[in-house]
């Protein structure tokens, strides 16, 4: 059943620490398929969540039409604690499309999901007549199930309509565009501070002539201070102009998704590494009360890049917990792995981010630093300000989360790594900061992740597939 247009009237969304955005104005019509975009922490759930009620704007008025009927799949599922998180989205999604709903509001449903699981959610989108509004980094998702994209930047939600290829290539027009401005004002700034040396030059001869001429009553002494006072002022406000278009176009520019290069110094060194085995794992069973795989064998070097890959349920968690000797899981056969502390771990929830720690903090449990190093190690990650620094973990964007556990990494570098679906709930400019870590990670890696471009991106090498209890 088609609906009355949602309307968006002059909508604002801020919280204490910062604002999502202000003054939207839209109307959301049947058959929709639209995207939310932007970074960690713009707003996009939080505009998902003022849609289904669970928050309220800021200021303005959101319009839904008696013939609205919703259903929405959060980023987070807590119920079917006993499934995946594959199998979690699947049966809330199910229940969510029992109602036949004409408006479908989705967050990351792409997360958890195996490529055969995303393959099937990407031709029901497709095919999906109703309203879709979704929030997501998926690229093959972005690409094949929506066609309008709206932008969350700098306080304002900005609506592109075309496919993403289309909106990418805006995107990247605009940024050349303010990329040549911001080279020419470099060029105007350089040319005006040349013009001001050779001013200052005239101005000191000017000056001392003038003395000359006021000491012999030439000048009246109140114009030579006026005259002063003129150029002083005028070069002022040229110089503020300068500044103020400059931070105008470097505002413009963060939005564009021009992202800083994280270069990492590691604690370990590539010389450190070797080949000798490192992990031995033979006639090995994983479970709980029951094993989930049996029959494991496993050996990897020093260097060696793996992925562990397999179904929904298949038990790569489980497999990683036991590497991790978790008390939780059952484990047979024999088992070499490096010690617990020789090896750093990173889930997707960055649980080993105490909440209540500031960055700065983090950075202090791990190592022997001065204030300077720890600042330092932190700049590199891209924490500069001294409110980033010395904010709680909690009020932390997710991307802000994974820069914080990758420089947690560094800082004190273990000799294996172990990730567990990392770049779920992270923007794209988050993803390719985590890519140029692990690319420099000197160490053995193991990843869990269906994400195909990112294993080949971080030169996974090896691939462990699980399921089937094998």
């Amino acid at each position: 059943m088609m609906h009355t247009p949602i309307q968006f009237k002059n909508l604002s969304l801020s919280f204490s620490h910062k604002i999502c955005f202000e003054d939207f104005d839209a109307q959301l019509h049947y058959g929709e398929h639209i995207a939310l975009m932007g970074r960690n922490g713009s707003g996009k759930s939080s505009l998902l969540n003022m849609l289904n009620g669970r928050i309220q704007p800021s200021e303005g008025a959101l319009l839904i039409p008696y013939d609205v009927c919703m259903a929405d799949v959060p980023q987070v599922i807590d119920d079917f604690s006993d499934l995946s998180g594959g199998q979690r989205f699947n049966k809330a999604l199910s229940e969510a499309l029992s109602k036949q709903p004409n408006l479908l509001l989705l967050d990351e449903p792409t997360n958890h999901l195996d490529s055969s699981n995303k393959k099937s959610l990407i031709r029901m989108l497709k095919a999906y007549q109703g309203t879709l509004l979704i929030a997501s980094h998926d690229l093959e998702l972005l690409r094949h199930c929506v066609d309008t994209f709206w932008h969350i930047n700098e306080g304002h939600i900005h609506i592109f309509r075309g496919s993403y290829d289309d909106y990418i290539r805006e995107m990247t027009m605009q940024r050349h565009a303010a990329e040549a401005e911001l080279a020419i004002l470099k060029r105007q700034k350089k040319d005006m501070h040349e013009a001001l040396m050779k001013e200052q030059l005239r101005a000191k001869t000017s000056r001392g002539q003038g003395e000359k001429h006021i000491v012999q009553r030439k000048w009246p002494t109140i114009t030579s201070g006026a005259k002063a006072r003129r150029a002083e002022q005028t070069s002022g406000q040229k110089r503020q102009a300068l500044q103020h278009k400059k931070e105008d176009l470097l505002n413009q520019l963060a939005g564009l998704a021009l992202s800083e290069i994280i270069v990492p110094t590691f604690s370990l060194q590539v010389d450190e590494v070797n080949d000798r085995t490192i992990v031995s794992i033979s006639h090995a069973s994983v479970g709980y009360d029951q094993p989930i795989l049996k029959g494991i064998f496993l050996s990897m070097t020093g260097r060696m890049r793996l992925a562990i890959t397999g179904d929904n349920g298949s038990g790569k968690s489980s497999l990683v917990k036991a590497i991790l000797d978790d008390a939780s899981v059952s484990k047979t056969g024999e088992w070499i792995v490096p010690q617990p502390s020789e090896i750093g771990y990173i889930d997707q929830h960055y649980s080993s981010l105490d909440p209540q720690k500031t960055a700065l903090e983090i950075i202090q449990a791990q190592v022997d630093w001065t204030h300077a190093e720890i600042r330092k190690h932190l700049n590199t990650f891209l924490f500069r300000k001294n409110e980033e620094v010395n904010a709680l973990v909690a009020h932390l964007s997710g991307g802000e989360k994974a820069r914080l556990a990758l420089a947690q990494i560094a800082a004190k570098t273990p000799k294996m790594l172990i990730l567990d679906e990392v770049t779920n709930n992270i923007d794209l400019e988050t993803r390719n900061h985590v890519i140029e870590v692990l690319q420099a990670y000197p160490g053995a890696l193991i990843v869990i992740s269906h994400d195909a471009d990112f294993l080949e991106s971080i030169g996974i090498g090896e691939i462990f597939l699980v399921g089937e209890n094998k």
